[in-house]
């Protein structure tokens, strides 16, 4: 249960630098100026959409079970070490519009929303598989690593992330998951 929830915190953690979302998480911040909201707007839309992924990829591996399944698993992970590469862009037309909403729900919006398919959400679907019995500590780890990876961003702004090296960030992402990839499709942990 521990190994789930820190595997899944050190996944998306170290997947969402550079990532649509933290891209998102920067303009929000400099539209906004208010890091308590966006923050706890990013925590309600990651749990929400994690929760679903995470349920979505153990309701899987129960129906699917099987060692083809363990292939399934196997490949999304080194699909995402691929794709974890792949640096994001994000433009103007990505950005969500001011609201009267407030910060706290243009951000629980438009975070769940560019969540939906992002290489995190994949990564979590593939980590409930992988760890079904446990998806409680894979929901917790990848918010949390979605957390460890924004809020420093909503708080420091640009400043911190243009000074991360983020190649070589990615490149240890993509590393890890292919790792991950590796070990279910050789049944390690299975």
């Amino acid at each position: 249960m521990l190994s789930s929830l820190l595997i899944s915190t050190g996944v998306v953690a170290l997947a969402e630098i550079g990532d649509k979302t933290q891209l998102l998480a920067l303009v929000l911040a400099a539209r906004f100026r208010r890091p308590w909201p966006i923050v706890l707007g990013i925590l309600a839309a990651t749990i929400a959409n994690h929760a679903i992924a995470g349920a979505a990829g153990a309701f899987l591996a129960h129906l699917l079970e099987g060692p083809w399944f363990r292939w399934i698993v196997g490949v999304s992970f080194i699909a995402v070490a691929g794709w974890t590469l792949i640096p994001d862009k994000f433009s103007d037309d990505d950005a969500p519009a001011a609201t009267s909403r407030g910060a706290f729900v243009t951000t629980l919006i438009a975070f769940f929303l560019v969540e939906i398919g992002d290489k995190t959400q994949i990564a979590t679907i593939a980590l409930g598989a992988r760890f079904p019995d446990h998806v409680v500590p894979v929901v917790a780890g990848t918010t949390f690593g979605m957390l460890l990876a924004n809020a420093p961003v909503v708080w420091a702004g640009g400043k911190l992330a243009s000074r991360l090296p983020l190649r070589p960030i990615r490149i240890v992402a993509a590393t890890v998951f292919a790792a991950l990839g590796l070990a279910a499709l050789s049944g390690i942990g299975a």
